[in-house]
């Protein structure tokens, strides 16, 4: 009784309060997520905030390109937050549609009411979407506006461009006796600028000077010379090297301008670095300095290239085969357009910081832009070449006329005004032909250096040759990827350098960067080298994870459990390719593709397979097979069945074979996985040939095998260790059997070794009268038969003419043997 009355209790406290708990819970759905709402309205109106005042700051500096830069840049930043606030509702937002789902649809007319607890919970949710909804359109709608300011920059970008190109200038003002006077002044305004900063860096910042200085001078030393040591040969040309190959010519160009121009550059920039950090420069003398630094970093580069490429001292280092006078003018005019294109840039930065009237810094255009023009024009009318009957040529007709044009170019449109045309096409002749003609040296070493045999004869292929165990196909592979590093460094050093000379600002190349690293949408796939970057680091740990495991299993494992050698090698084999799988796999996963396409391709491989391409599946994975495992390579010597030949080209799915009459045979790599494949050059070269030489019966057989010994000995292509050696391997019915047995370097030469040793037998056994014995051949005589009478008499006549048959063939054979009794022994003298 008690126990009833307890378990009535408990259900009418469940009864009573079940509702409230319910309503509880329904109130909750609503105020769960209200704190997350309203933290993304609080951000969403901050970048809101920030885009209004980016918009007004765009209109004040529209005529700033830098500042533009800056901009779009912090625009791009607010836009990806405004994504990431919409994208936070993501989660929320399928729990919603998830439980909307479940709840079903409100009752319709006339249906029977849903509890009270279940419509408020979908009222509570329907809200919820609303309020989320809406803070997205909020953020989608501030996205669409930034990217409509980010293409409003780009418009004002290109606009300022165009007008700094198309823009005409009045040269009466600018060529004034005023502008003399302008000059004058502004030059004494620089001076006082400059030596009161230097008197109060001397008295000051004298030690900070010093410490700056030393330390910037320390790193571009270790540059320098840590470059030297490292390329040692292909730093300097070398003055007692008289025939010099091109591959040496590009390396000495492209690494004795580059590593030079890379060190002073450190140096330059580290000094700038050091005097910011210790408060030495003053806002206008960092300009100037940084300016300054800009002028000696590009004359240096420019007189360290024309000098590497022309050689006025050695002129068997020249990559272009002009002659030593020219070669000389060269290099001077080259460095002088660089003087005039650097020092007009530093007087710009001077003009824009002391506030100087338009018509001096027009003049100092106008001026720059002739000089250079004039220039063009007097290396276009060089004579660099000498023919052979002492005259001297001018440069080809493409480059001439490409050269004169560009000057005549230059001067024209500074004559008519369009300064910024004429200086834009100044600078860039001076400093992007700079960067490209550097560039393509690179190019060209890379390219040579990975040609085949071509690393192994650098300093670095000699010295890995010497010091590790690297074959000449492994440095040839390694040449490669040499040469792939070069063209990959090139491009990152040069393309940033060249965008910029061309007017984009570093932000632009940063934010190209940035999209290149986080990924690029192409239809649905999105390519992103940090993506791919980080699979492959991840397959090849896993790869390198896979040959420890390997290496473990077999030494430590199996090799300790007395596992069967076949056995060991098969598990090896089957760990391996599961872990280079494996890792595959993963490195895919890393990289940010999505497997489930795969696994459509997959499925769709697996279907084909079924309905008749077995044989191709089993060509293919036999050919990665082949291509894994190397029993044999390109070049090698192989016997397969009937087919024997070299081998020319292994693929995936067959093997092309070339025989010795010069017919190309295709085998299914199957066919070379299943069966029997000799390969005579698999480790080396290096093979056995057998000669058999027969003799008459009575001949002296030491002798005979004391001239044989000797004819092998003597051939020049005979290895001596392995010793040749003749066996005497049998008596035959005609002959006594011997067997010239010798080892040749190179197997591929054992038809011109036999062909040479035969002749030298005959030749040494016609001198020592040694003789070769014939096989006797029956002789076979025609009859003609008559009609037999009976069959008896028949079988008579076969009879007797088969006995008859048989004494002659034993008259022969004792015929030969007497003969070969009665041969006399040669002279011993």
């Amino acid at each position: 009784m008690f126990f009833r009355l307890l378990r009535l209790i408990l259900v009418l406290a469940l009864v009573v309060s079940a509702p409230l708990s319910f309503e509880a819970v329904a109130q909750g759905v609503g105020q769960a997520p209200a704190g997350l709402v309203a933290d993304q309205q609080k951000i969403i109106q901050g970048l809101t905030t920030k885009t209004d005042n980016f918009e007004k700051q765009i209109q004040q500096d529209g005529v700033d390109d830098g500042s533009l830069v800056d901009i779009r840049l912090q625009l791009e930043e607010l836009s990806r937050q405004s994504l990431n606030s919409a994208l936070a509702f993501r989660t929320r937002l399928g729990e919603i549609n998830s439980r909307l789902e479940q709840l079903g649809p409100p009752p319709a007319a006339g249906q029977p009411a849903e509890p009270d607890i279940v419509s408020a919970e979908r009222e509570g949710l329907t809200s919820e979407k609303a309020e989320i909804n809406a803070v997205i359109a909020q953020a989608q709608t501030l996205s669409i506006r930034i990217s409509g300011l980010i293409d409003q920059i780009g418009n004002m970008r290109s606009a300022l461009f165009r007008n700094l190109l198309t823009k005409r200038y009045v040269l009466s003002d600018a060529l004034s006796p005023q502008v003399f006077s302008d000059a004058r002044d502004e030059f004494d305004n620089f001076y006082k600028a400059v030596s009161s900063w230097l008197s109060f860096a001397i008295k000051f910042k004298f030690q900070a000077i010093l410490a700056a200085t030393f330390v910037a001078l320390g790193l571009a030393l270790v540059l320098l010379v840590g470059g030297r040591r490292l390329f040692g040969r292909v730093f300097e040309a070398d003055s007692t090297n008289e025939d010099p190959s091109y591959l040496s010519r590009l390396s000495v160009a492209f690494w004795s301008t580059l590593l030079p121009t890379l060190a002073v550059a450190a140096f330059l920039g580290s000094t700038i670095f050091f005097f910011n950090y210790y408060n030495v420069l003053r806002g206008d003398i960092g300009l100037f300095l940084n300016a300054l630094a800009t002028v000696i970093g590009v004359v240096f580069c420019v007189n360290r290239l024309t000098n590497a490429a022309l050689e006025p001292r050695l002129p068997n280092w020249r990559l272009i085969p002009v002659e030593t006078g020219p070669a000389r003018w060269l290099v001077r005019l080259t460095t002088a357009m660089a003087v005039v294109i650097s020092f007009n840039t530093f007087l710009s930065v001077v003009n824009d910081k002391m506030g100087s009237p338009l018509s001096l810094t027009i003049a100092r255009s106008f001026v720059a832009t002739i000089i250079v023009g004039v220039i063009l024009i007097l290396m276009a009318m060089l004579r660099p070449f000498k023919a052979r009957d002492g005259s001297w040529r001018p440069w080809p007709a493409w480059l001439r006329y490409t050269s004169l044009g560009l000057g005549l170019f230059t001067i024209i449109a500074a004559l008519l005004g369009y300064i910024g045309l004429a200086l834009f096409v100044s600078l860039q002749v001076v400093v992007t032909g700079t960067a490209l003609i550097t560039a393509y040296i690179g190019f060209l070493s890379a390219q040579a250096i990975g040609e085949e045999s071509a690393f192994a004869n650098t300093s670095v292929g000699r010295w890995l040759s010497a010091n590790s165990s690297y074959e000449d196909t492994a440095l040839d592979q390694l040449g490669l990827v040499v040469s792939i590093a070069i063209n990959v460094m090139i491009v990152l050093v040069f393309l940033p350098l060249i965008l910029l000379m061309w007017g984009f600002q570093p932000g632009d190349i940063e934010a190209w960067a940035y999209k290149l690293a986080t990924g690029i949408n192409i239809g649905s796939v999105t390519i992103s080298v940090t993506g791919i970057l980080s699979g492959i680091v991840v397959f090849v740990i896993g790869y390198f994870l896979t040959r420890w495991f390997q290496g473990w299993l077999d030494g430590s494992v199996m090799a300790r459990g007395k596992v069967d050698t076949g056995v060991r090698n098969s598990i090896r084999l089957a760990v391996g390719y599961a872990g280079v799988a494996l890792a595959a796999l993963v490195g895919i996963s890393a990289a940010g593709i999505d497997l489930s396409s795969l696994a459509l391709v997959a499925g769709a491989l697996s279907l084909g397979i079924g309905f008749g391409l077995q044989n191709v599946v089993s060509n293919f994975v036999s050919g990665l097979i082949l291509l894994a495992e190397r029993p044999f390579k390109v070049g090698d010597w192989i016997v397969a069945g009937d087919v024997s030949g070299t081998v020319k080209k292994i693929s995936v799915r067959a093997t092309e074979i070339e025989t010795f009459q010069r017919q190309s045979v295709i085998l299914p790599n199957s066919n070379l996985i299943n069966n029997a494949v000799g390969n005579w050059t698999h480790r080396n070269k290096l093979g056995r040939i057998d000669i058999k030489v027969g003799v008459a019966y009575g001949s002296d057989v030491k002798q005979v095998h004391a001239v044989l010994l000797d004819i092998a000995r003597s051939h020049p292509l005979v290895l001596k260790n392995p010793e040749p050696f003749v066996l005497f391997s049998n008596f035959g019915a005609a002959a006594l059997e011997f067997e010239i047995r010798v080892f040749l370097a190179d197997v591929m030469n054992g038809n011109v070794v036999q062909n040479d040793v035969r002749f030298a037998v005959l030749e040494r056994f016609d001198d020592q009268h040694i003789e070769i014995p014939s096989t006797p051949r029956a002789v076979v005589e025609a009859r003609t038969h008559v009609a037999w009478p009976t069959d008896d008499d028949k079988i008579e006549a076969d009879f007797a003419e088969q006995a008859e048959a048989k004494a002659q063939a034993e008259a022969e054979a004792k015929r030969q043997a007497k003969s070969g009794r009665k041969t006399r022994k040669p002279d011993p003298d």
